[in-house]
């Protein structure tokens, strides 16, 4: 199912409104201090009135069957909104894992749940190194000789990991990387929330001693599923990267037309009009090339993996840079604790790092360009 451009507006319009009266930034600021890092209670409204859990996932595992485009835009106005709630992890991660390793037996299982919104979900991959390639992987299933498996191991930087009732972790077999489920409840499964430096997404590290898990997929199929997950993932990231992007310019020439030095608006003078002008062609540039890559994922195109590596890499640039320029223009009031300036500087370096940061996916884009 695809939307139509107004249909798109009239979506993006919604998500905005929601956003706007359920996650301002006293919001976030609470949220980012307690535990879970999310409202229970918005994240219900999220689903019940607006069905945003169950958006991509299809209609025969209860969801809406739409696809990245429609998704995207979602993400765009949560990254817009520094959205404090399990979507990205639940959405991006978990449910496109299962969605990936063609297990219908699973997906049936699994997915309504996460579309209806009752089930948070998320994707253990990295380990201490903080890679999400799947041959880094050293955690370990072996049968349990029941049918079952049972799993060993330590995960870091789980994305809402201590919350999650469904954890599908990447752990090797003896033919590979495979994919398991966890049930937030499995004897033997610890969770610790890890320090990290943005606060608006949490992240923990997981342990896994002998922890029961049920085979999602093909026995040593996680290198494909995970290849098709970080494609999807990326320019999921990407969208909410250009979000947050695009606020960042917004704030800026809103404060360049209101402070006045030398009785007259910053944005008059000329290094400021070059700052701002400069955050405006890579923010066009950067969701520019995350709405073509999601276009060319709901066609299945096969120039989508190049161009999901291309929106990753020109996102976490567009991002890093207009976070940096807006706390610039701001001057000395952007570098305090009080102005939220530093709240999207910290989602973007996070978020340009979170798949393994610049050399990782310049390398990504280079294989897939067969380089």
């Amino acid at each position: 199912m695809t939307a139509d451009e107004s249909e798109l507006r009239e979506l993006r319009a919604a998500v905005r409104e929601f956003l706007e009266a359920k996650s301002p930034e006293e919001a976030v600021r609470k949220l980012m201090e307690s535990e879970p890092r999310f409202d229970p209670a918005v994240w219900s409204q999220a689903a019940d009135q607006l069905r945003l859990p169950g958006l991509a996932i299809p209609e025969e595992y209860g969801g809406d069957g739409f696809g990245l485009v429609e998704l995207s835009v979602v993400l765009e106005e949560m990254g817009r909104a520094l959205f404090c709630a399990p979507f990205f992890a639940t959405v991006l991660l978990a449910a496109q894992a299962v969605l990936a390793s063609g297990d219908k037996q699973a997906c049936a299982r699994l997915l309504p749940g996460i579309a209806a919104g009752r089930t948070t979900a998320t994707l253990a991959v990295a380990e201490d190194h903080g890679s999400w390639d799947p041959v880094m992987v050293s955690a370990r299933a072996v049968p349990d000789g029941d049918g079952g498996w049972t799993v060993r191991g330590r995960k870091s930087f789980v994305i809402d990991g201590t919350t999650a009732d469904l954890v599908l972790v990447v752990a090797r077999t003896v033919a590979g990387p495979t994919l398991f489920a966890v049930e937030r409840d499995a004897t033997g499964l610890a969770a610790e929330p890890m320090e990290t430096l943005d606060a608006t997404r949490a992240m923990a590290r997981l342990t896994f001693d002998a922890v029961p898990a049920t085979l999602v997929g093909a026995e040593g199929a996680g290198g494909r599923i995970m290849a098709k997950v970080l494609d999807i993932a990326s320019v999921g990231l990407a969208a909410e990267q250009a979000g947050g992007a695009r606020r960042c310019l917004e704030t800026s020439a809103d404060y360049a037309r209101v402070r006045h030095q030398f009785g007259r608006p910053i944005g008059s003078f000329q290094a400021v009009k070059h700052k701002c002008a400069d955050m405006l062609v890579q923010v066009e540039l950067a969701e520019a090339s995350s709405r073509e890559a999601a276009r060319l994922a709901d066609e299945d195109s096969p120039d989508f993996p190049v161009a999901a590596a291309v929106a990753h890499a020109c996102c976490s640039r567009a991002y890093m840079s207009a976070a940096m320029e807006n706390i610039q223009v701001h001057g000395g009031i952007g570098f305090t604790w009080e102005h939220p300036a530093h709240l999207y500087f910290r989602r973007a370096k996070s978020s340009q790092l979170l798949f393994g940061g610049p050399a990782v996916y310049h390398e990504r884009l280079l294989d897939r360009l067969g380089i």
